[in-house]
């Protein structure tokens, strides 16, 4: 057994404590997908709190290269964090310029050892911000008893990613338009963080989409055959769907140099096709999805 593997075991049988050289130490455990092998890969890690949020630092002990999990949460934003006894999906958004200086430096102040680190390479460590994921408690029905609620809560937090892709673009542009005034040429740093919350939404609008072509719409055309047109027709809206998640992804690859006014602007369309389609699921389904349990009933 690996050393990594041991502490894993450790971590999860004693409720994340562990002994060794991490003994009174904040550990957690960081499950990410691999960038190429797209298999779920957990590493021990160690962590700074700061204002709610936890950081981590692709250290890899002063290495020269950054490492495993670093280009695997690049590759793919959603993450699995386990801190104790508590597990929570997370975006895994890694800082930049300014920002990233200011919570290295907090990093730093809490624990020194990462100064050490950083003076052993000349690559900068990168400071990913661990951002817990979740809709908005405002959006969601009381429970999540029925499917109808739990396509809700889906709904939700893709809608949130949306908003969030939306406010981050506005501000990335407020921020270049006010370095230009202050005859700063230098290209603000929150591109990274735009790029990743779409590649959560886009991943995540994937993952549900492939669920409901696999497993719900086959069983509600079984059980509900008056549904099977309007099924059909989400289908056919699934491929435009993927269709404008290209252009999404295409569109949020340019921000650096795109005119703020036409780009927010093709955010906005995209966005509004996006959720109109949401809103269109819901419509229909719900009415239906309301009447079934969720957990499923055991047989």
């Amino acid at each position: 057994m690996s050393f990594n593997q041991s502490v894993i075991e450790e971590f999860r049988a004693r409720g994340g404590k562990v002994g060794g050289p991490f003994e009174g130490g904040a550990l957690l455990l960081l499950t990410t997908t691999g960038a190429r092998s797209g298999k779920e890969h957990t590493t021990p890690l160690g962590y700074v709190r700061h204002d709610g949020r936890l950081l981590v630092v692709g250290s890899a002990g002063g290495a020269d290269r950054h490492p495993a999990w670093y280009h695997n949460l690049l590759a793919h934003p959603m993450v699995r964090v386990e801190v104790g006894t508590d597990e929570y999906h997370a975006i895994a958004v890694p800082a930049e310029g300014e920002r990233r200086d200011r919570l290295f430096a907090e990093v730093v102040r809490v624990a020194p050892g990462y100064a050490d680190y950083q003076e052993r390479t000349s690559r900068t460590l990168p400071v990913v911000v661990l951002e817990r994921s979740g809709p908005d408690a405002a959006d969601l029905p009381d429970g999540i008893a029925d499917f109808g609620a739990k396509l809700l809560e889906i709904h939700a937090w893709l809608r949130a990613q949306l908003r969030a892709v939306r406010a981050e673009a506005a501000a990335y542009f407020a921020e270049r338009e006010d370095r230009v005034d202050r005859a700063d040429r230098s290209v603000p740093g929150l591109g990274l963080r735009i790029r990743q919350h779409c590649l959560a939404f886009c991943e995540s609008l994937e993952f549900h989409h492939t669920s409901e072509d696999a497993g719900m719409f086959p069983m509600l055309e079984q059980h509900h055959p008056g549904l099977r047109a309007a099924i059909d027709r989400m289908r056919e809206e699934h491929v435009t769907v993927n269709r404008i998640k290209g252009e999404l992804l295409g569109l949020l690859g340019g921000v650096r140099d795109a005119d703020p006014d036409r780009f927010l602007a093709e955010l906005d369309r995209m966005t509004d096709e996006l959720t109109a389609h949401l809103d269109h699921e819901e419509t229909v389904l719900l009415p239906v999805l309301a009447r079934m349990p969720f957990p499923p009933l055991a047989r």
